[in-house]
Order: structure tokens, then C-alpha cells, then sequence
């Protein structure tokens, strides 16, 4: 799940922001080494929860991501599309086109969120390929925290990441990979796993990538 690395150089002193924009401005959206054709997985997943058709949606970190073109076709009409980088989002808004007036989009940082800590409870989280890049303490409390003040009573966590045996980097950043244990240490004890599988991507570039797809409902 890379980009071409030549793509991804790393400067000395990294700013992700630009970063992540960079790699958006040097390839469309089909180039990108994460770019998938459907977002099937996480969709079966969405659909194995039950929420309703209006149930708010906050997708996390989406970037370019199809989903949202997805999961309008399915229906859903209370979308929250999150990323931090502006061409991204900007991309996703373009490609929209009309349909983009039926998404609230939130350019925000997850590491050091401002906007998102203000949103309302929301039904569903849906992280696709977001969690992993977040490597320190700091950084991984505060998604956790996040995700914890965010989702409703009896809401459900979708998230999807590197598993233990996937790829060490993304778009030449290190990973931290996950297995269904650890993610559920990390949501603690109200938070139970409804269901969990694995999946190996297939990038634009023949590359696999093997995931874990997980499921979570917060308790009563």
C-alpha cells in the first residue's frame, strides 16, 4: 500500500501536511499506491452493523478514497468526510461534483484535532488505512480519545489497518501494525468486537498488502 517510493521522498525535516498533499498533487487518485477500486470491506462491515440509512458517518483520514461515492450509491445521507490534507479533500469534492452538497467535509488533523472535537455523537467511525501511520504514545491517545468522545452510545468502530504481517512502510512513512488484540486493548472493555477478517489489498502496482478488518460496538 505505497505509492511509488520516488513519489514518496522523505525530507529531513518532515512536515506531513505537505507531505500528504504532495502526494496527492503528483498522482491522481487511480495512481496512488493505496487507491482501491471499491471499498467493499469496509462496506460489508458497515452493512453487518445495521445502522440506518441516515446513521452519521464519520470517515476518517478518507483522503480521495471512493467510499464516499460508495456509500452514497447505498443510500447512506449523514456523511462526515475527514482528512488534513486540502488537496484530498478537494479532489474528493471535485470528483463528487453535485453529489459533494451532500457531504460534510472536516479538514482536521486527528492528531491535533480543533473541529472534530466540536462534532456530535456520531453513529459510525470508519478508519480505512489511517491508524497505522500514528506511531507514538501522544499520537495514538489522542486518536483514541477522539474516537472514544466522538462515537455514541451503542455506535459502532470500523477500522481497518496494516496487520502484523503487512507492509513496514506507507508512502515511505513507518507503520505500526496491528493485530485484532491489540486494537481491542486499545478501545478497552466498552467497546466489544462484533466481527473481524483478514484481507490482503492488491495496490495499483501488483503489491500485497495484507490488512485486518475489524468491527467494535460500544456498549449500552
Amino acid at each position: 500500500m505505497t505509492t511509488k517510493e520516488s513519489d514518496c521522498k522523505i525530507p529531513e525535516e518532515l512536515n506531513l501536511k505537505n507531505h500528504w498533499n504532495a502526494a496527492y498533487t503528483k498522482n491522481e487518485t487511480e495512481q496512488l499506491g493505496w487507491y482501491e477500486t471499491s471499498a467493499k470491506e469496509s462496506i460489508d462491515l458497515l452493512k453487518k452493523s445495521g445502522v440506518a440509512k441516515n446513521a452519521s458517518i464519520l470517515n476518517v483520514g478518507v483522503g480521495s478514497s471512493v467510499i464516499i461515492d460508495e456509500l452514497l450509491e447505498e443510500g447512506y445521507t449523514n456523511l462526515i468526510a475527514n482528512d488534513f490534507s486540502e488537496k484530498a479533500l478537494h479532489d474528493l469534492q471535485q470528483r463528487l461534483g453535485n453529489n459533494a452538497s451532500k457531504v460534510q467535509f472536516v479538514l482536521d488533523d486527528l492528531t491535533h484535532p480543533t473541529v472534530l472535537t466540536t462534532l456530535p455523537k456520531v453513529a459510525v467511525w470508519n478508519d480505512r488505512a489511517v491508524l497505522h501511520f500514528f506511531l507514538t504514545k501522544q499520537e495514538q491517545d489522542t486518536y483514541f480519545n477522539l474516537l472514544k468522545q466522538v462515537v455514541a452510545t451503542n455506535g459502532f468502530v470500523i477500522i481497518a489497518v496494516f496487520a502484523l504481517d503487512g507492509a513496514e512502510k506507507c508512502c515511505g512513512l513507518p507503520l505500526q501494525r496491528y493485530n485484532v488484540a491489540m486494537l481491542q486493548e486499545r478501545l478497552g472493555d466498552e467497546f466489544i468486537l462484533k466481527d473481524s477478517f483478514k484481507h490482503t489489498f492488491t495496490n495499483p502496482y501488483g503489491g500485497e498488502r495484507p490488512y485486518i478488518y475489524t468491527l467494535f460496538q460500544r456498549k449500552n
